[in-house]
């Protein structure tokens, strides 16, 4: 059966590997997922014979998992991943990034929107949460490219008043532009394809805007009941220069609250450098955070103590950052992230050693479902579970194999491991969203 015929309804014998809502893990080492005519799921559970359809398709040995949730990703800047390192954030955003942005036309996102889709998906990734750049032209070509597509996507004009790069337009009119160009935007895409394409007002950060624009655009992001994103205490020099910018605020978080800004519908990235009253109001707030320790070694911005944001009760997924994170894979993105939390933690008293690490499982669970519940859109995506619509990853375990001779493992927490610390490229086999498949070659048809 080749991969194009793989589209909904459709069953699949494979080993199951989810986290689950509950909390609990599913893990089928022999099991049946069915997807019905809509795209949901059905059936996810163990293989028996007697009652599966006979024109399930046995992909054995892949593994079935749900596909990952990428909270923060900058599209134009992906040609330059792997550029800049050693230089702190400001001084890497005016060489390597702003020059990218500038020229990230409709021109230039109808030819590198489809490709980087197409890329997050090869690489296991069926939600992405984006940054565009100022133009809103290219940020249409980036929707309608994700619309042709089929990827799950968030996208957002990146909307700046101070530090633009914007030279066309006079300073007394960027900010009324920039907020009439992102509601026409919202107005068009927010909810599009029964709410699969989705709009965030995307004033940068507070460096690069004012007190007016995260004010109004979080006006409107409630208006229309989209997401609000920004960056916040992504590096120390950018937390002095917003003491600078903003005196009248408490601190870096209270200049978005100030603008009203904080709410379930807040993706925060970064998040970094926060004080104890700082993770208070976050919490409270129910804003949201975009972990994104790829980037934030790659920069050498810092190491969130994720343990303590945990035990407070922050609700916190993954990001590549893409290109301050070298790579689009979450994958990566969780080695990354397990080898920073080893660093935190054996940094902390010996007495507390160990006690805030994660497993492999759970970094699996923060890159799903996880990444699905920041989002709030935990109760259709983000796990293998019956009534969910089939957003998810077929993954070959052997790639993982330190030898091509090897067996890979057979225990789930250990096949995890392996995910997450010997992630291969070219692993993610097959990738679907609401069942339908997202990937080019080499798809289904080359597994087995």
């Amino acid at each position: 059966m080749a991969a194009a015929q793989l589209h909904p309804p459709f069953a699949l014998r494979a080993r199951l590997l989810s986290p689950l809502s509950d909390g609990g893990l599913l893990d089928e080492r022999d099991g049946l997922l069915d997807v019905d005519a809509a795209g949901r799921i059905t059936r996810a559970g163990a293989w028996t014979g007697a009652e599966a359809p006979a024109s399930a398709f046995d992909i054995r040995p892949l593994l079935l998992m749900p596909g990952m949730v990428d909270l923060h990703a900058h599209l134009p800047q992906i040609p330059n991943a792997g550029l800049g390192s050693g230089l702190d954030l400001l001084t890497w955003l005016d060489r390597y990034i702003f020059p990218l942005e500038r020229a990230y036309d409709r021109t230039v996102a109808q030819r590198q929107a489809p490709a980087a889709f197409e890329a997050f998906a090869a690489a296991g990734t069926t939600t992405v949460v984006a940054y565009a750049a100022l133009w809103p032209e290219s940020t249409d070509a980036a929707f309608a490219a994700a619309e042709a597509h089929g990827i799950r996507a968030v996208i957002g004009k990146v909307m700046m008043d101070r530090l633009s790069y914007d030279t066309a337009l006079a300073a007394a009119d960027v900010l009324t532009t920039s907020l009439r160009q992102s509601d026409e935007l919202a107005s068009r895409w927010h909810g599009a394809d029964d709410g699969r394409l989705r709009y965030a007002f995307t004033p940068r950060f507070a460096v690069s805007c004012t007190a007016d624009m995260l004010r109004e655009s979080a006006l409107l992001a409630a208006h229309h009941d989209a997401y609000w994103q920004t960056h916040l205490s992504e590096d120390r020099g950018e937390v002095r220069e917003v003491r600078r910018l903003f005196p009248e605020a408490r601190d870096y978080l209270d200049v978005y609250d100030r603008a009203r800004a904080l709410g379930p519908r807040t993706i925060l990235a970064h998040a970094i450098h926060l004080s104890q009253p700082e993770i208070e109001r976050l919490v409270a707030s129910d804003a949201r955070v975009a972990h994104c320790p790829a980037s934030n070694l790659f920069l050498s911005s810092g190491m969130m103590p994720l343990a303590s944001y945990r035990e407070a009760g922050m609700r916190i997924g993954l990001g590549s950052d893409v290109a301050a994170g070298p790579e689009i894979s979450i994958f990566s993105v969780m080695r990354a992230g397990a080898v920073t939390q080893r660093v935190v933690e054996l940094s902390r008293r010996e007495d507390s050693a160990g006690s805030g690490v994660l497993g492999a499982l759970d970094w699996i669970r923060m890159g799903s479902l996880e990444g699905a519940r920041v989002l709030g859109m935990d109760e259709a995506i983000g796990s293998l579970e019956v009534g969910k619509e089939a957003d998810m990853i077929a993954v070959d375990p052997r790639f993982t194999n330190p030898l091509p001779t090897d067996e890979p493992p057979s225990a789930a927490d250990e096949v995890a491991s392996r995910l997450v610390f010997r992630p291969h490229p070219n692993m993610v086999r097959a990738t679907w969203v609401r069942g339908h498949p997202v990937t080019g070659p080499p798809g289904i048809e080359a597994i087995g």
